[in-house]
């Protein structure tokens, strides 16, 4: 059955609707109390959307209705947008991208894995501004003439022994102020280990969290992380799109007979693509004296292409398994022979 198709440009408050019947094109404004229920007495149709802020909700709850639909990664739809910008053109332009044969859509994500990538987003949130606020103290404790290492345990061990230290140039109000701060960073550290402490429960209650878990390089973090991002792994055809779609193959730029290969394209989620790198890497620091098949093959590779394209070999067999037991089920067994 042919379905009718409808672009949808949505926003915060007011949506605009793009659809062609009897040939002609239809246009439709809507605000956000009247979305719901005009889609509702609409026959079934192919409803597309941007994958952008709240597109997950409604098409959640377009699916409730019975409608399919379908999300485009927003570059895609760019190249369809003819004139000037705006809303009703962005929903023309969606309509037409959803009518491509080639187009490629973007996985719904359910509840569950919004609330976990929630978690992370606030765990990587509290993170981003410890190092903010340890870098700024850095800045001003060198205006004073004292350096410390770039770290942020150098930071919190040095501190209470500088404002203790009444021969430097701190002055009383600026020791006041660094002192506020430090605390702040006790707050912050507080809150990072309250939600670690958060994500390895999560990752022992959520089944394929805890199974992503024996990987090798996999840890609490990375198994939230890919948990969130492939859901049940439906909306890739193969193992091979998914790690193609986290963006560690390599980038391709051939033309005719002549076939080149450039550094990975780096698309997708880059937390994730940067988490099964790292922990590659530390698999790759630790297998020097093993003999296990896996070691084995990664010591060939450091070998013949170097430490870190091995790296990104073994974030691309892990992202394959991780797509491999959210679409089939089962354990990670380690390959034996």
């Amino acid at each position: 059955m042919n379905l009718n198709v409808v672009g949808l440009d949505i926003a915060k408050l007011v949506f605009h609707m793009f659809m062609m019947q009897d040939g002609k094109a239809k246009k439709k404004k809507l605000k956000r109390s009247e979305l719901l229920a005009f889609v509702a007495q609409m026959p079934v149709s192919v409803i597309a959307m941007e994958a952008c802020g709240g597109a997950h909700h409604w098409a959640r709850a377009f699916q409730a209705l019975g409608h399919e639909v379908v999300l485009l990664n927003t570059r895609f739809v760019k190249a369809f947008v003819v004139g000037n910008k705006n809303d009703y053109n962005d929903a023309e332009a969606i309509y037409t991208a959803a009518c491509q044969p080639n187009k490629r859509s973007v996985a719904i994500k359910g509840i569950e894995q919004q609330d976990l990538a929630m978690l992370q987003g606030v765990r990587r949130g509290k993170v981003d501004e410890r190092t903010a606020l340890v870098n700024q103290m850095r800045g001003y404790l060198a205006e004073r003439g004292i350096v410390l290492p770039r770290s942020v345990n150098q930071f919190r061990k040095q501190l209470p022994s500088i404002l203790e230290d009444g021969e430097n140039d701190l002055s009383t109000l600026s020791r006041k102020l660094f002192a506020e701060q430090y605390q702040a960073l006790k707050a912050l550290d507080e809150a990072i280990r309250a939600l670690d402490r958060e994500i390895t429960a999560v990752c022992q209650n959520n089944a394929l969290a805890r199974r992503l878990l024996d990987m090798p390089g996999i840890g609490p973090l990375t198994a939230i992380l890919a948990t969130a991002d492939v859901g049940d792994g439906k909306g890739y055809d193969s193992s091979r799109d998914y790690a193609a779609s986290l963006g560690v193959v390599p980038r391709q730029h051939s033309s005719g007979d002549k076939q080149v290969l450039l550094g990975i394209s780096k698309r997708g989620n880059r937390q994730l693509r940067t988490s099964l790198i790292h922990g590659a890497r530390a698999v790759l620091k630790y297998c020097g004296d093993k003999s296990d098949p896996l070691s084995l093959w990664l010591k060939g590779l450091i070998e013949r292409r170097g430490f870190n394209k091995a790296a990104v070999a073994l974030a691309n067999k892990n992202a394959r398994i991780i797509w491999a037991l959210a679409t089939r089920g089962g354990d990670y067994v380690p390959q034996m022979a």
